[in-house]
């Protein structure tokens, strides 16, 4: 917690809104993309699934493969709990949708499915594209397959698979994709381990997101080692989110971006613990 408040507040310091970057590629994704401020009707797609998910009282018994919970002493948690403690949050939801309607990925993987808020983020920023989520705890992930089931959200193109992420990587390296969100397993070994993995099938246009990269200093250190890789040649900071590409014409470069235009409303957003 004393990390997270640290560096929150080193985020806040340093960061910076359009102004002052000399970037093309990410001034037009920071102000046509972070800062649209359209009211997308699939918003409230968003918030159905997510309204759905907070109403279920119902309790699973949740098997952890990561670094563990903040919020849960016990593995039994409810439904509403995962979903309001756990989760992501309303505006990265629809800040994640924004960035997958921006780019079009044909191609998307998913590590770390939870109870699908931000797969449905994936799926609906291009309901063209092929979505894989992966999700060690097999309750969970049938809980997210019955939501989609129930809401008539099932989209074709999703694919939810229960595995190891490590041994579903490794046994699928011939699998390229467009997108990465990674978000199951919040340690540095496994996150390095991942990159490693993913790396060997990137082109110039692949975009990866890490989530919680400030949620612990092995996690703060995984960052630091992933955006001084050779092979990545822009590296974005929101806080919440670190943010890779390696598009070759790019000259190499770091930024620490306020991920709201208005600061205000920035720094009343939840921490996600």
């Amino acid at each position: 917690m004393v990390f997270q408040l640290q560096s929150y507040l080193k985020f806040i310091l340093k960061s910076s809104n359009e102004h002052g970057i000399h970037s093309p590629f990410v001034f037009n994704l920071v102000t046509k993309c972070f800062y649209d401020k359209t009211v997308y009707p699939e918003y409230q797609l968003l918030k159905q699934y997510r309204q759905s998910l907070l109403k279920n009282k119902s309790s699973i018994e949740v098997t952890d493969f990561g670094a563990g919970s903040r919020v849960f002493t016990s593995n039994s948690r409810t439904i509403a709990a995962i979903a309001k403690n756990a989760g992501i949050s309303t505006k990265n939801a629809e800040l994640l949708f924004r960035i997958v309607r921006y780019f079009q990925p044909n191609s998307i993987l998913e590590i770390g499915t939870s109870l699908g808020l931000a797969t449905n983020s994936l799926a609906l920023g291009n309901p063209k594209a092929k979505v894989n989520t992966l999700e060690g705890c097999p309750k969970t992930l049938n809980t997210a397959k019955q939501q989609f089931e129930q809401l008539k959200f099932e989209n074709p193109n999703i694919n939810f698979i229960n595995t190891e992420f490590s041994k579903y990587l490794t046994e699928n390296r011939e699998i390229t994709y467009d997108f990465v969100y990674f978000d199951g397993n919040h340690s540095k070994e496994a996150t390095l381990e991942y990159f490693e993995l993913l790396l060997p099938t990137i082109n110039n246009d692949t975009l990866w997101i890490f989530d919680d990269i400030h949620w612990s200093p092995d996690m703060n250190e995984a960052w630091k080692q992933i955006q001084n890789h050779p092979a990545v040649t822009v590296s974005i900071d929101t806080f919440q989110w670190g943010m890779i590409i390696f598009r070759k014409e790019q000259n190499k470069e770091h930024f620490i971006i306020n991920p709201e235009k208005n600061l205000s409303s920035f720094l009343f957003e939840k921490i996600k613990i």
